[in-house]
């Protein structure tokens, strides 16, 4: 355990699409405050992509701007924003083989799934996150500092693991957590209590008209016409709309603050053409949107449902179903315990969807459920859906799953549609049928404590989702394959496996012990023992 080499190697992401394999990059002796972690596994996400392509431009990678001081922050060497080269990889479990003088906290061989957003480390629009501008997890040796993984409520970022569970299994608990977050996020249904509400109309607005709405704010600002445009952007936690003008909600849009809400009240009338939607905020903004045909402001509330989940007999519509996260979906819906709902996985992949359709057909058959995969360059499904699940960040299927929407339907923007981004949405449709859009990004320490407990009482097996596996040799392939959606499941990557190129389940040989073909703890272990011989 003590016998800490003094290089490593690492897969470091050195400026815009350039990944590099170091096979000497220095392990660093852990300081006073330090932990010292070996990397037993870590999964590869489409999240890797977007720090791969924006690299010093993404907002986790720039520098934290309060709840540490420069000082401190000069006293890790792992904290690397900006320009400066970091190390990939957020999915992961590690077990600890030093500590600094001053922690006490951590033992030497403790086993723990690391937590990876430091939302009390504020960046430019983020916040600071392991595997962003503080080194993750691609690589042998990973460096944890006290004062970074500690919440201000004293809440540790690594969660004890399980030593009866396969690296794998646990690895897997982060993105597993992402998918439960989008399901599991309790929606607000009122007026914020103390916020900011903005009330317009396209005529003067009547003042009572606030003492209708549901819940108390802590200020009311009246607009009607063009004042709209002057209100300050990103300002107002809600703003209540009389009318049906498609370039005045195209400009309220701007003036929600982060997770506010926007309920349109269309008194009869239409917007006659689609409207300029800010989609992207949806996922990254935590916007949400609400509506009523009518005049009364409370029915466009009462569209809210309590959280994202499904509900029974859901009609549930996966668009981008064979890629890793979309498989997550279809496993966990079909296995979440809901009667009657039916699972239609769409993918452009007949390859992808094949694989889908071996792993999901016997699971719907075991609890009780429906599906069906597809692909929609052949045939479209004729339903109309309760419950829509968007995987690919394209503006454009935002406006396409209002079409197919049934009445009081979901629509899930859980791909990272870029903030800045809009599509053209028919919101008389949207309207008139009451749906509602819910998107999350990333997830929270009790998301990832909650999935851990599903797996740790074999609930839920997240190896479910393994497709292949890779040493660090065979890493930056696995981020390629990533980004071009090869493989219809998670790449996990063992940085112990020397020399161990990216590796589909089907091409391991016969002495992978796999079961039906699926990824478990006996294979994991067959894996390590070859690689250890090595």
């Amino acid at each position: 355990m003590n016998d800490i080499p003094q290089s490593e190697r690492a897969v470091q992401l050195v400026g815009p699409d350039k990944l590099e394999l170091n096979a000497a990059k220095p392990v660093t002796s852990p300081g006073p405050h330090q932990v010292l972690a070996r990397v037993e596994a870590i999964g590869l996400c489409f999240s890797d992509l977007k720090l791969l392509k924006q690299f010093s431009q993404h907002s986790r990678k720039s520098g934290v701007l309060s709840g540490l001081d420069a000082r401190t922050l000069a006293e890790m060497p792992h904290y690397v924003p900006g320009d400066a080269p970091t190390v990939p990889g957020h999915e992961a479990v590690v077990r600890v083989v030093k500590v600094g003088a001053g922690v006490d906290r951590y033992k030497i061989g403790e086993r723990f799934i690391v937590e990876t957003d430091y939302r009390w480390l504020p960046t430019d629009k983020s916040n600071a996150a392991f595997g962003y501008n503080f080194e993750g997890g691609l690589q042998e040796y990973v460096l944890l500092d006290e004062r970074v993984i500690t919440s201000p409520e004293g809440e540790s970022m690594l969660i004890p693991a399980p030593e009866d569970l396969s690296a794998s299994a646990l690895a897997l608990v982060e993105p597993w957590a992402c998918v439960e977050n989008a399901y599991a996020e309790v929606q607000r249904r009122t007026l914020k209590a103390g916020g900011r509400l903005l009330v317009a109309g396209d005529a003067p607005v009547d003042p009572a008209i606030v003492d209708k709405l549901p819940g108390r704010p802590g200020a009311v600002v009246l607009a009607s016409g063009d004042s709209v445009a002057t209100q300050p952007d990103a300002s107002f936690d809600d703003i209540v709309y009389f009318g049906a003008d498609a370039a005045t909600v195209e400009k309220l849009f701007a003036k929600l603050a982060p997770s506010g809400l926007l309920a349109i009240v269309q008194g009869g009338r239409k917007f006659g053409r689609q409207v300029e939607t800010q989609v992207g905020r949806v996922h990254y903004g935590g916007i949400r949107v609400v509506g009523t045909a009518g005049a009364d402001p409370a029915a466009a509330y009462a569209v809210i449902p309590a959280s994202a989940e499904i509900r029974p007999g859901d009609k549930i519509n996966i668009v981008g179903a064979a890629g890793p996260m979309g498989a997550m979906h279809v496993i966990r819906d079909l296995c979440q315990g809901v009667p009657e709902v039916t699972v239609y996985a769409g993918d452009l992949n007949d390859a992808r969807l094949a694989g889908l359709d071996k792993l999901a057909a016997p699971l719907a058959d075991q609890h009780r459920v429906g599906y069906h995969g597809y692909n929609p360059s052949k045939a479209q499904p004729s339903e109309a859906f309760n419950y829509t699940v968007l995987m690919a960040p394209v503006p454009a299927l935002v406006a396409l799953a209002v079409v197919a929407s049934a009445p009081r339907g979901i629509v899930n923007v859980f791909a990272g549609i870029p903030a800045d981004k809009t599509a053209l949405v028919d919101l008389d449709a949207y309207v008139a049928k009451q749906l509602y859009f819910i998107g999350t990004s990333g997830s929270v320490l009790k998301d990832m404590q909650q999935v851990l407990a599903k797996v740790a009482e074999r609930a839920l097996d997240t190896n479910l989702s393994v497709a292949a596996v890779a040493g660090l040799e065979g890493a930056i392939d696995g981020i390629r394959a990533v980004e071009m959606n090869l493989l219809p499941g998670k790449i996990l990557v063992y940085p112990s496996c020397r020399g161990l190129k990216l590796t589909p389940l089907a091409e391991l040989g016969g002495d992978a012990r796999l079961e039906g073909g699926h990824w478990n703890i006996e294979a994991e272990r067959a894996l390590l023992e070859r690689f250890a011989k090595s």
